[in-house]
């Protein structure tokens, strides 16, 4: 089995996809506004990640002899992992630390 070509096109795979989606996501929408109400431009986004996992799953699969399906199928759910891991650490590191300050217009007393 070729170990080291699984774990390298996972890796890119997830880096390029997830990596991509993310860099549109907080600057093509640098409100969040759209993110909030989600619409079919920002579902559209995910498509790259998923586009990048099956494009790593065939290059794997038609570059091995043999255990192709194995191989296959470790890489998606490696790049999968990845993926998912790396939209967690952005949104980790994207977070606002301190709560948001309210509107003075929608504050009222309770009296």
């Amino acid at each position: 089995m070729r170990l080291k070509l699984v774990i390298i096109s996972s890796f890119a795979a997830a880096i390029v996809g997830a990596g991509s989606a993310i860099a549109i996501i907080l600057w093509v929408f640098s409100s969040l506004r759209p993110i909030a109400s989600p619409g079919l431009l920002v579902l559209s986004t995910y498509l790259l990640p998923t586009l990048m996992i099956v494009l790593a799953t065939m290059f794997v699969y038609r570059h091995t002899a043999r255990r192709r399906k194995l191989q296959a199928t470790l890489t998606a759910i490696l790049a999968l992992s990845l993926t998912i891991a790396f939209f967690v650490v952005a949104s980790v590191l994207t977070s606002r630390t301190e709560p948001a300050d309210p509107q003075p217009g929608l504050q009222r007393n309770a009296t």
